[in-house]
């Protein structure tokens, strides 16, 4: 309270005090109003800990803008001190409705150069609004104008207000215990009745332009409770014609006053560990406001210095800012009186202090680098604004040069990870020697191209001078996603146009591995769906897994090699069964090895979909291919699974549990219907008591073969790496 108080009854000066001299006595009864309710009420439905809400710095320099506005306009004393109890009222309910819809975890995201410049464009706006006060200038007179008029200064206002800054910036070096602003406000009336020695005519109150004067509603006489009939009774006035004309200011103050309370939100949720909720604070700090409104109290926030004098004291529950509200009450009670002794010129200079320390200098340090000296205009751009044009244009400025920074350094960096042709690299479906070379030959025709980062207007251009070359030479597009992290309906058009042309040509655009979660939320792969990219029967697939996309281009381009092109990998399927001299591992073996090896191994026969065998079980049989496709999966968490590689015609699995005799280590699954040999390793033994060369090139040929696995994933990893 000690801390709240003194700055509250500044921040009510500060904004009345533009109506006429006799309108500071009100000004501070509004500050300590605005103290006892929203202590009160705000600390009492806000639900942070710890937190204290009062007037602040940015009502301060938001309504006395308006204020000296209004009175521009034309406007009288009285009636805009009834727009700005209507203003606080419609900041108020602003507030409970971001609350209610759930803008509370938005509003606390404002990019640091907008909340660094607005900052430092309130704090000056403060220190030029206070200087005249400081001086002894009649009201009215501007900053410039105060300066520029040094015969109207008075030495005894700037002995007050220069003692009362002394004390603020050298009290805490001294003490901590009690607050600086206290300290201060102590010096600067000490300071004043010395004075008043010296001259008499400071020891009287009425007519003192010095002193702030007896707590009064409005310009007239009257005490507390007049004051707060007087509020009321502007309340019935307020004629909804006039809520359009407000509308602009309600929502400048309301926006600011939320940005204020939830960062000082953040900072104690770091000290303490703790998590506020913001949606539920905005609520309870708008329904503070309202409460203020009605009394005539000046509208605040979540004060950052008061709180931290809170936290460090003890504090550890809302009650703690309830009693702070509630002491405030109990301080204009017992001490109203005393209140009109306040020098203005001590008021003043605690706010210049204040003003000062809201200068972010810590700015200073973005113009050392050159990648950081934009975020520095940017600060800057926000504070000009805010001081020759408002502070909502400040803030709307600052977003959208922040939102073009954002934009640039997207359109900075590249959208492509990696570009590997077909014939660098291969799928990991085992395929004979024959297919193998046909492939090294022929695998230019695909293209995969590895994505990163967001795919949206800005990068659309960069995205298509990447695929238009591939798109003039090869047949197969292969896109993976897998590392975008969002993409918009221009990319999407984009893609889509890339497709058709793809068509053109007989050739395909492929996506592989588009994410599920994006950090949007989104699902891109419903997205590709919605934004018809990938039609049924139309010129681009989607495959979960890059493996898969390869296989299926690869098994394409090998039956165009084979001049018989079959829209289905179902229909090569229906070629017959291999037979045992058919195998490429027995290939060139004599026809009466064949014939004994023949009595060893077993016909086996799996429907598609099958399981031929699960990872962990035991097994000791070597399985080769004589019809159909299995795939090797290596299972995640509950159903989800890692493809591994296929196995087609001609090829052999099982190796490894055939050899050591363990458990198999990946999920056999039968992709279609498949026919396979099964050797055991039981009868290999037998079969190598007669047959040892045999046995031997057998064991030599998996080997080899294994040895070429090996090769081809050491260069898949060197290519991620690369």
């Amino acid at each position: 309270m000690l801390v709240a108080l003194p700055s509250a009854v500044a921040f009510g000066v500060t904004i009345f005090s533009p109506l006429g001299p006799t309108y500071a006595a009100y000004g501070a009864l509004a500050g300590i109003l605005g103290t006892i309710t929203l202590g009160l009420v705000a600390s009492a439905l806000g639900g942070t800990q710890r937190l204290i809400t009062a007037p602040c710095a940015p009502a301060a320099a938001v309504l006395s803008a308006f204020a000296i506005e209004f009175l521009h306009n034309g406007a009288t004393p009285d009636a805009v001190l009834f727009l700005l109890v209507a203003i606080g009222l419609l900041a108020g309910a602003l507030q409970v409705i971001y609350g209610a819809v759930g803008l509370g975890r938005l509003i606390k995201y404002m990019p640091y150069p907008v909340v660094s410049g607005y900052m430092t464009g309130v704090g000056l706006i403060i220190i030029g609004s206070q200087v005249p006060k400081l001086l002894g200038v009649p009201g009215g007179v501007t900053f410039w104008q105060a300066l520029g008029t040094p015969d109207a200064w008075r030495w005894q206002s700037i002995a007050v207000g220069l003692t009362a800054a002394s004390v603020m910036v050298g009290a805490p070096r001294l003490t901590t215990r009690v607050p600086a602003a206290i300290l201060a406000l102590a010096g600067g009336i000490f300071c004043y009745f010395v004075l008043g020695l010296i001259d008499g005519s400071l020891l009287t109150v009425e007519g003192n332009p010095l002193v702030v004067g007896r707590l009064v509603g409005g310009g007239g006489g009257g005490g507390f409770t007049q004051a707060l009939a007087g509020r009321i009774n502007a309340m019935k006035t307020l004629d909804p014609a006039q809520l359009k004309a407000l509308l602009v200011p309600a929502l400048t103050l309301s926006v600011l006053l939320s940005i204020d309370t939830l960062k000082t939100c953040v900072v104690l949720d770091a000290m303490t560990r703790s998590r506020h909720n913001p949606n539920r604070e905005l609520i309870g700090q708008g329904l503070g406001n309202l409460t203020a409104g009605v009394v005539g109290g000046v509208p605040g926030a979540g004060q950052m210095g008061a709180t931290l004098i809170n936290l460090s004291s003890g504090g550890v529950s809302r009650l703690s800012g309830i009693i702070e509200g509630a002491l405030a009450l109990l301080a204009l009670l017992l001490l109203g009186s005393l209140i009109a002794w306040v020098p203005i010129a001590a008021l003043a200079a605690i706010l210049i202090v204040i003003g000062v320390r809201m200068i972010d200098r810590h700015a200073l340090m973005l113009t050392k680098s050159r990648q950081t000296i934009l975020d520095f205009i940017v600060i800057l751009a926000v504070v000009a604004v805010a001081l020759f044009v408002g502070l909502i244009p400040a803030s709307g400025t600052g977003i959208a040069l922040a939102i073009l920074l954002f934009v640039r350094e997207q359109l900075s960096g590249s959208i492509l990870r990696r570009k590997v042709g077909g014939n660098e690299t291969h799928s990991r479906q085992a395929r004979p020697k024959e297919d193998i070379k046909i492939l090294e030959a022929c695998g230019d025709q695909a293209v995969i191209v590895e994505l990163q980062g967001s795919l949206f207007f800005g990068t659309a251009e960069q995205l298509y001078s990447i695929l238009e070359p591939e798109i003039k030479a090869r047949r197969y597009i292969v896109l993976d996603m897998h590392r975008v992290q969002a993409i918009d309906i221009t990319t999407a058009h984009l893609l889509d146009q890339i497709r058709d042309m793809m068509a053109e040509k007989n050739g395909f655009l492929v996506y592989s591995r588009l994410p599920t979660n994006l950090p949007s939320g989104r699902n891109m792969e419903k997205y590709v769906d919605q934004t018809g990219l990938a039609p049924y029967k139309s010129a681009a697939r989607v495959f979960d897994d890059l493996d898969e996309a390869k296989a299926w281009i690869e098994n394409r381009i090998l039956k165009e090699a084979a001049g018989t092109l079959r829209h289905t990998r179902a229909a090569d399927e229906e070629e017959k069964p291999l037979a045992l001299n058919e195998l490429e591992l027995f290939k060139g073996r004599k026809q009466e090895t064949l014939d004994a090896l023949a009595g060893h191994v077993v016909e086996v026969r799996f429907a598609a979909g099958q399981k031929i065998y699960a990872r962990g079980d035991k097994g000791a049989d070597l399985f080769f291919v004589r019809k159909g496709v299995i795939r090797h999966s290596l299972p995640i968490e509950g159903s989800h699974a890692r493809r591994l590689f296929t196995c087609g015609r001609g090829s052999f699995f099982g190796e490894l549990a055939f050899l050591d005799g363990d458990a198999h280590s990946t999920d056999a699954i039968a992709v279609t219907d498949v026919e396979l040999f099964a050797l055991s390793r039981k009868s290999l033994d037998v079969f190598a008591e007669n047959h040892k060369k045999a046995a031997l090139n057998l064991f030599e040929g998996l080997a080899i073969v294994l040895t070429n696995r090996v090769r081809n994933l050491t260069g898949e990893l060197i290519s991620l790496e690369t």
